[in-house]
């Protein structure tokens, strides 16, 4: 067989069916495109190109995007990346091989047009088109002004491989089809923060504080994010503010508590969930200003920043919230967020192992890693009548309108309801954890069940079960019960129709 006979091409006394239409227009807009004259591309196209070879364009981009060092800068590029790498995965292991396409012939296509190093693989489809789309959908879907930047240069790299010879429209178009594709799987597994719904929350009485005089700001220096803290000091001048180390916290809050009107709180979920402990005991309502990596709680709550927060507390304006409370032999605590027990609470006591030494993101990466090649086995505990295995139980406090790979986000903080999810016992543990996140609020599947519950016992537990709650992770063995307590915190929050945007999440000036 003659290597250089293109395949895919209409054949003599062959019967022209819709395919070999399709294909013979494929050549005839691959010529068009090599014999027209493109003002100034021979200087851009083919350097961009060669640019875009390994995902080096899109890597530089990404940390370009991310030097804005806006929340959502970071959240673009990053979704920009991890887009492109799915769709490279799928070119490299399933694309090229499942079709064989001869690339193009170089004779129409001028010299000065063509690639020093010519491509070795097969044309159909394109990984250039794949790549571009994947990150420029990737980023758009987080961020729309930084997807209008990206977007030229996306269309541009994908042009670029019809210009200089090396793909025929066809490869660019399912490329770029096979891009976008990839960036919605991610966008499905991991909702971008922007597709929040709008909290909905029942109004509380709470003290109004002019100019936060009777606040004790309590702050997690560890966090990072004092600046934070100082920005609620301008807006609240006669607030008192507290920086302390994190083995600190604890004991501030109480003499906080003792002497002030209102509690605030400045730090990650965990610090919140200690503040919010000591409030309910004290009979305080709580200001939370977000100060960690995640801020899920302030997030579901609807606090943006310290102005947002200042307005609530000099005007009274603030909301009751549910608690979710949990028992397990001589344990007991509470959770604002979600309550996990299999798999999930040793992922982050490893990755709480490795954050010091490689950071966040990176030691989560590492942790699922380890912790999903270990050798194990699910977790045994009685649940609905019978005693069965399982590889994650997630409670929410509340109910989580999306999940994925991460916990989606709340409408409510205040239904009344623990959402409880369950990733049934068996093989491939990892493969049934990603069915479970794919699969999103399903109540029915093979590898995953969920309901909504206002308490939930579970028997038999071993002795030493590992334990997560907002973060933090405790052992529990014997009777574990969780259970809601029905809005029993009062927090502030704007009553505002929408809390005004952090000036740093600013969209790019386009």
């Amino acid at each position: 067989m003659n290597p250089d006979v293109d395949l895919t091409a209409p054949r003599p006394g062959r019967r022209h069916g819709l395919r070999d239409r399709l294909l013979t227009l494929d050549h005839q807009l691959f010529a068009f495109a090599a014999e027209r004259e493109w003002p100034y591309a021979e200087r851009v196209l083919p350097r961009l190109s060669r640019f875009a070879n390994h995902g080096v364009l899109w890597g530089v981009t990404a940390a370009a995007i991310a030097a804005s060092r806006t929340p959502r800068g970071r959240r673009a590029a990053a979704r920009g990346l991890v887009s492109l790498a799915l769709a490279s995965a799928t070119i490299n292991t399933v694309g090229k091989r499942s079709v064989r396409r001869p690339r193009p012939p170089l004779g129409p296509v001028p010299a000065v047009r063509q690639l020093k190093r010519q491509p070795i693989t097969t044309s159909f489809p394109s990984g250039h088109a794949a790549s571009a789309a994947a990150f420029g959908a990737g980023v758009a879907m987080e961020s729309p002004g930084w997807g209008a930047v990206v977007a030229p240069v996306a269309y541009s790299v994908a042009m670029s491989r019809v210009y200089t010879g090396v793909h025929f429209p066809s490869d660019v178009l399912a490329g770029a089809a096979l891009g976008v594709g990839a960036a919605l799987v991610v966008r499905a597994l991991v909702p971008p923060h922007a597709h929040a719904v709008r909290p909905a929350h029942p109004r509380a009485a709470a003290p109004g504080l002019p100019a936060g005089e009777g606040l004790t700001l309590v702050v997690n220096r560890a966090s990072g994010t004092a600046d934070r803290a100082h920005g609620l000091g301008d807006v609240l001048p006669r607030a008192r503010i507290v920086e302390c180390a994190p083995d600190e916290v604890a004991a501030e809050l109480e003499k906080a508590a003792a002497d002030s009107r209102v509690l605030g709180v400045c730090g990650g979920d965990g610090t919140v969930n200690a503040a919010a402990e000591i409030a309910l005991r004290h009979g305080l309502p709580l200001a939370v200003l977000p100060g960690g990596t995640l801020n899920h709680f302030a997030l579901d709550l609807g606090v943006a920043d310290a102005r947002a927060l200042g307005r609530a507390v000099e005007r009274g304006e603030a909301v009751h919230v549910d608690i979710g409370r949990f028992s397990g032999g001589e344990r007991r605590g509470i959770f604002l967020n979600t309550l996990s027990l299999g798999v999930y609470p040793e992922l982050v006591r490893e990755r709480d192992r490795w954050s010091g030494r490689i950071g966040g993101w990176p030691a989560g990466v590492v942790a699922a890693a380890r912790v999903l090649r270990a050798d194990r086995h699910p977790l045994r505990a009685g649940f609905g009548g019978r005693v069965r295995p399982m590889w994650l139980l997630f409670a929410g406090n509340g109910t989580y309108h999306r999940m994925g790979l991460v916990p989606g986000r709340r409408a409510d903080l205040a239904d009344g309801r623990l959402d409880v999810r369950v990733v049934h016992g068996g093989r491939y543990p990892a493969l049934r954890l990603l069915a479970a996140a794919v699969a999103g609020p399903l109540t029915r599947s093979p590898a995953h069940a969920a309901v909504q519950v206002g308490t939930l016992r579970l028997t038999d537990v071993p002795p030493g079960t590992l334990l997560a709650y907002d973060g933090e992770v405790t052992e529990v063995g014997g009777e574990v019960t969780l259970r809601k307590q029905y809005r029993a915190l009062v927090v502030y929050r704007p009553h505002d129709t929408d809390p005004e945007p952090a000036p740093d999440d600013e969209e790019p000036h386009i």
